[in-house]
């Protein structure tokens, strides 16, 4: 039987692997994880449908999907803002990732805070709740009146996790863009505003104490080895210790269409690495 990985979830609020024909592996803290891919990289379709071509796809396309199953994907897509007859109520959040790093955005009130834990904010607030076109316009309102964008570049949250500030600060992060916003009038004409209230997902991702970031996994590659303890999980991302103990974050996206296979306890962490060499201004500027 072949696995083949489709990426990470987080349903009931942990993380998990998901592999093709719906089978989840739990993914545990501390726990040792050592695999290889094998063969070559395969699109993973869309919407829980397998991809009609089985295509090759590129190593590093964090997308993961040939062309005709990522536009199938985003066709039904609230985040590509293709669907505006969504008759189920949504929420506008206030997400928080590290010092600055704050957008707003929405998600279906039935999903509570899944989305959330699948960007990989490590804080958020609710700011309010209706209807889809209703939250759609207020996200586009409160982000140019606040300055916020509705994405961060996935490096600047991966590093940002490294060196939090205590829970209060970014409590207090959230609570001050919460009070912005209510400043900002005439959303709440469409929208009902939510009390202000900080929720923190330090302790679901695993991330107190996390040694320095040393580097990224950029591809996987067939026969390469990932091998290493779980510390933490935020978003796609995993936060592994090597064997030769440098600290890497592997995006999960990266694994999708990957036919994996165990690998020995003594492996070493073989597939290819982008050493971190810090934050320069380009990052910094890293929002899209």
């Amino acid at each position: 039987m072949e696995w083949r990985v489709r990426g990470i979830g987080w349903g009931g609020g942990a993380p998990g692997l998901r592999w093709r024909g719906g089978r989840v592996s739990a993914l545990v803290y501390g726990q040792r994880l050592a695999f290889r891919g094998v063969g070559v990289r395969r699109c993973p379709g869309a919407r829980g449908n397998p991809c009609p071509l089985d295509a090759v796809v590129p190593g590093r396309a964090t997308g993961g999907r040939c062309p005709e199953c990522a536009r199938l994907d985003r066709a039904h897509s609230v985040a590509a803002d293709t669907i505006a007859d969504d008759p189920q109520p949504y929420r506008v959040y206030l997400a928080w990732f590290g010092p600055g790093m704050t957008k707003v955005g929405i998600t279906a009130e039935a999903r509570g805070d899944a989305r959330l834990l699948e960007q990989g904010a490590v804080a958020f607030s609710w700011l309010g709740r209706g209807p889809l076109m209703a939250a759609r316009r207020t996200e586009e309102v409160l982000r140019q009146a606040l300055g916020v964008p509705d994405r961060v570049a996935y490096e600047r949250k991966r590093a940002a996790r490294h060196a939090l500030p205590p829970a209060g600060d970014r409590a207090r992060e959230v609570e001050e863009l919460y009070r912005r916003a209510r400043a900002v009038g005439g959303w709440t004409e469409t929208l009902d505003p939510l009390e202000f209230a900080a929720h923190d997902h330090v302790g679901v991702f695993g991330l107190d104490g996390l040694p320095r970031l040393d580097g990224t996994v950029a591809e996987l590659v067939d026969g390469g080895v990932v091998a290493g303890r779980l510390l933490a999980a935020a978003g796609p991302d995993l936060h592994l210790l090597a064997p030769d103990g440098r600290c890497l974050a592997l995006d999960t996206r990266l694994m999708g269409g990957w036919v994996l296979e165990p690998a020995g306890e003594e492996s070493a962490f073989t597939v290819p690495v982008v050493p971190r060499t810090g934050v320069d201004s380009a990052a910094q500027e890293g929002l899209f």
